[in-house]
Formats: structure tokens, C-alpha cells, sequence
């Protein structure tokens, strides 16, 4: 199976305010930092009684506080803490994930087994989970936001790993308030490819598995490192254009986002990159046609299957070079039995592999060997 900066652990000001005269064990002793190298969402300290202590520095975008997590391994004491960090006892014995991302942490770290519930199976592509699902084993909670917390409270998890996009925690308390722990997991919001592979460090302390997280994750960093160097000294770099409209704004990463840097580190020349955004542009046809109309490749369009469709949703999308030369290529290559995009559940774990497909489609002369694995050019 697969898998430098270290960041520096804050005590909370909060846990130790001078209005707590009452000695917080747990935090004064978290002094033994976890060392990560590219994920600046999370930290990870020793605590007392073998516990660890883990920030969720930002559990979404604009998030002004952080959750903390106290993980406590079973047959120890629960170290003194503020009523604001969550126990967990670790390892998990179970689990309810709500992203689809989640599923190959559990995979890679051999761990399927302990899912128990998810919102909607259809969307997931795990082969191993798959059969799980077919087995029974694992139960279907209902849309996400609209989750049956009934359901959730009868499988009693002894996790919930759920994310947010917003302060909004509301079905996460109604889930609290059964006594099951909730978790939130913010990979989605690392800007580094790396950092959000690296996020399966977090999973492999929930489950018991540090050691193989960490060697999971060297092993997929260093075939991301080795593909980037095959490009570090390219001459030539493609002009590279991604996103398609939806309704009336054409969507395309901005130049700080995750897929620009993969197009960065794929030797590609994204014509977007001098933006300063992280998130998505959400730009008028016109405004990408000036920019992009002579564009060498177009990567990156939706759901699109071949170019036919891709004309006949937008006629002015024949007009780019990259569509008139056929280089268009999609990330929806493999589909899961029941039609979920491999590319969104595993691409956040394996970059390395999103970025050897970039490399070959970019400069398929320094991988003529690879075979596009989440990528397809439409035809």
C-alpha cells in the first residue's frame, strides 16, 4: 500500500486563560508535536495518560475558531481538560463517514471494516466497500444534510467523521446529543495537494494505525515528488485552461486552488496562475474566451463524455483551439458500480496519481509508459 516543514503546536489561550485557575493537565502537557509536512489544517500534540490533542485549526472557509479533540486510548484516564475539547476514545471500533473522500482512508489503512454508515452508498466507488454494501453492513443514513439521525443513533457509531462549509453545526449537535463524538475533518480546504493526502495521518491515530498511515503517506509523497521532478526543467509548458459553465458562470479554479498547483507541479502552464484566490473564479463566457480562446489543452470538464456532448451543451465551447484540436480531457474515467466519480473519492489520498496523468498529458514524452488512470480524452 502507499504513502520539511514542521508545524509548530499552539497551546489555546483560551484552555489556559488566566480565568481558569483550575490546572488543565491535558493541554500543559501536549508538548510532544506530531511533525507534518504539508497540511497546515490540523495539529497534533502528546497529552497526558498517552493521549493526543488535536486543533482543527479551520473547520471551514473563513472560520474565525477551530474544534479541539482529545483522543484518549481505552484503559486510560480522560486527562483534565476545558469543557470545550471533545473526548474520543481511540482506536475506533466504528465509524460513520459523510465524504466520500473518507472511504480511502479506511481502505488504505485496511480499515473498511469499520464503516458502518453513510449517506447516500450510491456515491461511493470502493471496491472494497462495495461489497460491504451488497454484504449489508453497511447502512444507508439518507442526503447528507438531511441525514436520518435516528438511523445515525441505532448503528451507535463510535464515530462520526462528518465536514462543513460553514458555522452551520447544527445536525453534528443533534448527533453530540446521542453521546456520539463527532469529528471534523477540513481536508478539503489544504492548498497543498500533499496536505490533503496527509489528513490520513489524522485517520490513522482515530483507528490505531499511526505507523501505517505514516508510511502510506511517504509512499505517496514520494511519487509525487518524483513525478514533479521529471518536469522541473521542461522548456515549453502548455497553456492549460479548465471548468465549464454552469449556468450562467463559467467555474475554473483560481490560481492558489489545489488543482492550479498539480497543473504547476504537471510542468503545466495554467493561464490562470496569477490569481491570488484559492477557491473557485466564477467568470463570464466572454472573460475566458479572451483569455483562454487559444488554450493548447483543456482539462477538467465535469461529467462531459465526449466532445458531441460538450458541444451541445454550450455551442460557443467549439470556438477554443483545445476543442477544435480535440485536447479536451475529463477526470471522470473510472465510475464506481453505481456511478460514483473515483477521481472525487480517491483523488484527495493519491495526487500522485492525478498529477503522473497531468504529467502524461502535458509532456507524454517523459511518461510514455502511464496510462491516464482518473483522466480520458473525450472523443
Amino acid at each position: 500500500m502507499l504513502k520539511s516543514i514542521v508545524v509548530v503546536f499552539s497551546l489555546f489561550v483560551v484552555l489556559s486563560s488566566c480565568k481558569e485557575k483550575k490546572t488543565d493537565q491535558a493541554v500543559q502537557q501536549a508538548t510532544d508535536k506530531t511533525p507534518l509536512k504539508y497540511a497546515t489544517g490540523f495539529r497534533v500534540s502528546s497529552a497526558a495518560n498517552h493521549s493526543k490533542l488535536v486543533e482543527v485549526i479551520s473547520p471551514y472557509q473563513g472560520a474565525n475558531t477551530g474544534f479541539t479533540y482529545l483522543l484518549v486510548p481505552d484503559g486510560e484516564e480522560v486527562p483534565a481538560h476545558a469543557s470545550d475539547v471533545r473526548v474520543i476514545r481511540t482506536p475506533i471500533k466504528s465509524i460513520v463517514c459523510t465524504s466520500t473522500t473518507h472511504i480511502p482512508m479506511l481502505d488504505y489503512l485496511e480499515s473498511s471494516e469499520l464503516l458502518v454508515g453513510f449517506p447516500t452508498l450510491d456515491f461511493i466507488s470502493s471496491k472494497t466497500m462495495r461489497a460491504r454494501i451488497n454484504a449489508g453492513k453497511i447502512t444507508e443514513l439518507g442526503t447528507d444534510k438531511g441525514m436520518n439521525l435516528e438511523l445515525v443513533a441505532a448503528l451507535k457509531p463510535e464515530l462520526v467523521m462528518g465536514y462543513t462549509m460553514s458555522a452551520d453545526y447544527g445536525q453534528f449537535g443533534k448527533i453530540e446529543d446521542f453521546g456520539i463524538p463527532v469529528f471534523i475533518n477540513a481536508e478539503y480546504l489544504e492548498k497543498h495537494p500533499l496536505g490533503r493526502a496527509e489528513w490520513i495521518k489524522l485517520m490513522g491515530l482515530l483507528v490505531g494505525k499511526e505507523k501505517e498511515a505514516d508510511s502510506v503517506f511517504h509512499a505517496i509523497e514520494a511519487a509525487y515528488l518524483q513525478t514533479r521532478d521529471l518536469v522541473s526543467s521542461v522548456g515549453i509548458r502548455p497553456r492549460v485552461m479548465s471548468g465549464i459553465m454552469y449556468g450562467d458562470a463559467w467555474f475554473l479554479p483560481g490560481g492558489q486552488n489545489y488543482a492550479a498547483k498539480i497543473l504547476q507541479d504537471a510542468g503545466c502552464d495554467y493561464l490562470w496562475a496569477s490569481d491570488s484566490s484559492h477557491g473557485y473564479l466564477q467568470l463570464s463566457l466572454e472573460a475566458v474566451y479572451d483569455k483562454a480562446a487559444n488554450a493548447d489543452l483543456w482539462i477538467g470538464v465535469a461529467d462531459m463524455k465526449s466532445m458531441k456532448q460538450l458541444g451541445d451543451a454550450n455551442n460557443y465551447y467549439t470556438r477554443f483551439k483545445p476543442f477544435r484540436e480535440q485536447q479536451v480531457y475529463s477526470y471522470d474515467k473510472r465510475k464506481g458500480e453505481k456511478g460514483g466519480s473515483e477521481y472525487l473519492e480517491t483523488g484527495y489520498l493519491r495526487p500522485d496519481l492525478i498529477l503522473k496523468d497531468l504529467v502524461r498529458i502535458a509532456h507524454p514524452e517523459l511518461m510514455p509508459e502511464h496510462e491516464l488512470y482518473f483522466h480520458a480524452k473525450l472523443e
